[in-house]
């Protein structure tokens, strides 16, 4: 008989939300759930396929049984450091045999990985680090177009709490130290005799994750050991991956499509995960080649990159069972000649995914169904709680479950905008569902939320439009997406101008956001002046006019005179 201190957390932190104490026995007793944390399923996993290949690519490929024992070691050196359980770790890396290493180490250690993106700047970093009081700061240290180990030394006067700064490659430089540096310093053998004092549990947060966010800067997602382990455990089955598949996903992997849905759950299931630390064609190009993928993930702007060596037949894909994509089943299935699965899922819980065995129409044109047994799905009429209960009516998204979260990390009056009194997760997406051969299957329709999905990456409207209102010729912004056959939509400012003023131009814009200290990817891409804006009756913005009007003005400008 467990004990009710073996259904919830021994030592909360302040400011996370956790699950309430009936739902994890409910998932705990329903076997969903399990008493094991992150580090543990890991290790588990990497001493049961020590021989196979972990880690591939054109660096050059890594054994599970040697990133165990660098990761081993490098946790050892994190604890030498001083630095404790529950200490926050910004992450801000390319894709590299190193993030992982890293990863996986401060997983050992207790310490929780911020999973930030490495083309976020001074904004997103200054805001997350000292909202999360960050203590250390992972870079990457050989990005020939970003000093990464200079802004961060920057960030330490920023975020008063960053304490350390490890630089993953290159030659080693400033304030930061070496990651290898800081694996020949301890032996495995030392490492563990720390490891195995640091307290393991499964019901506390094990990594930050961020949302897109739908009022200023991304909020941060609390991810929980053992909710996560289950989320890539059940993508895993779901998928059929085995330990002689080998992964090729070449988005960031701190994002949680890649951490949740792909590397992570082929690191537990003993599978090789191919990496490129570059996204030229190429490089591309290169991991087929060399790793001969049997599972991918493909994005619009890498399908373009491509599809050119795919057409001429120079790209070898006969290995590809499995290609998942958001979108757009039937055109990849045609260009690749592989069966591909759509996906559709968020950071702050459900996944859902098509198969094989699905029917054809499912394939070609629905999201699938979620991952989940325990998964909870409601449909709302926009705006209320009063549950859509019709096949083929749409409705905004609401989701409860085993991998759910229940709030945001610190942030009460978000929380109260985005769960139901019943502590569903508000989704903003639109959907209907259609049960087909006695099984509820998906379609995803749309959005209510007030993002732009560029190639993936949720791009929050509000954020850009605060500091595009700070250049002195704009007196108002109303940030909208623009649709894209590659990117899937691209970032349209519709801007009025102050009195006398010229707009300026895109590169322009860019700078000023630069200096701002903004990511690069969420830089509008197209600039159009308006006299005054469009309103609804209830005179507020009418964003869907203005949706409506740069898609016309594209057509438009498509279509021969």
């Amino acid at each position: 008989m467990l004990t009710s201190l073996q259904y919830q957390v021994r030592h909360p932190m302040p400011g996370v939300v956790y699950a309430p104490e009936a739902d994890l026995r409910r998932y705990i007793d329903g076997g969903a759930l399990t008493h094991e944390t992150m580090d543990q399923a890991f290790s588990a996993s990497f001493a049961q396929h020590a021989e196979r290949t972990a880690l591939s690519g054109s660096e050059g490929s890594l054994s599970y049984g040697q990133l165990q024992e660098m990761s081993d070691r490098l946790a050892g050196a994190f604890i030498h450091m001083g630095f404790a359980p529950l200490d926050r770790v910004i992450f801000q890396i390319g894709n590299c045999n190193e993030l992982v290493i890293g990863f996986i180490a401060c997983l050992k250690a207790g310490l929780i990985p911020i999973c930030t993106l490495a083309a976020h700047r001074e904004l997103e970093i200054g805001y997350l680090g000292n909202h999360a009081k960050a203590r250390l700061m992972f870079v990457q240290g050989d990005d020939p177009k970003f000093d990464d180990v200079a802004f961060a030394e920057r960030m330490q006067a920023v975020v008063p709490t960053l304490a350390g700064i490890v630089q993953a490659r290159g030659t080693q430089r400033g304030q930061a130290q070496h990651l290898q540096t800081l694996i020949a310093s301890i032996s495995q053998e030392s490492a563990r005799a720390l490891l195995a004092q640091v307290p393991r549990d499964p019901f506390q947060v094990a990594v930050f994750q961020l949302s897109g966010g739908t009022t200023g800067v991304p909020k941060i997602i609390p991810r929980f050991h053992n909710e996560y382990i289950y989320n890539m455990r059940s993508v895993a089955a779901w998928n059929g991956y085995r330990s002689d598949d080998v992964l090729f996903m070449p988005m960031p992997m701190m994002h949680n499509l890649n951490m949740g849905c792909c590397f992570g759950p082929f690191l537990l299931t003993g599978g090789n995960v191919a990496i490129a630390t570059s996204l030229a064609p190429e490089a591309l190009g290169d991991i087929f080649k060399r790793c001969e993928p049997t599972w991918t993930v493909m994005a619009g702007p890498l399908v373009e990159k491509l599809k050119p060596a795919v057409q001429s037949g120079a790209l070898p894909l006969g290995s590809l069972r499995g290609v998942i994509s958001a979108n757009n089943a039937p055109a990849l299935r045609d260009l690749l000649g592989a069966p591909v699965f759509h996906i559709f899922g968020m950071t702050e819980g459900v996944i859902m995914l098509t198969q094989e065995t699905d029917p054809q129409e499912v394939r070609d044109t629905m999201v699938g169904a979620p991952v989940s047994p325990f998964d909870q799905i409601k449909l709302f009429k926009i705006g209320s709680e009063e549950e859509i209960v019709e096949a083929g009516v749409e409705g905004e998204c609401a989701f409860g479950g085993p991998y759910t979260i229940h709030g945001y990390y610190d942030a009460p009056e978000r929380d109260a905008q985005a769960f139901t009194r019943q502590g569903f997760y508000r989704s903003g997406d639109l959907m209907l569902f259609r049960d087909i051969g006695g099984k509820r299957y998906y379609q995803f329709r749309g959005r209510t939320k007030d993002v732009v999905d560029r190639a993936g990456e949720k791009v929050n409207c509000e954020e850009v439009e605060l500091q595009v209102n700070r250049h002195p010729a704009i007196s108002a912004t109303a940030i909208v997406g623009m649709p894209d056959k590659v990117y899937g939509e691209r970032i349209c400012a519709f801007v009025t101008l102050r009195d006398g003023a010229v707009a300026p131009t895109t590169t322009e814009l860019g700078r000023f956001l630069e200096a701002a200290g903004m990511a690069k990817f969420k830089w509008p891409e197209r600039i159009e002046v308006l006299q005054e804006f469009p309103l609804t009756n209830a005179s507020k913005l009418n964003k869907l006019a203005l949706r409506t009007l740069i898609a016309n003005m594209l057509k438009a400008e498509q279509t021969p005179h």
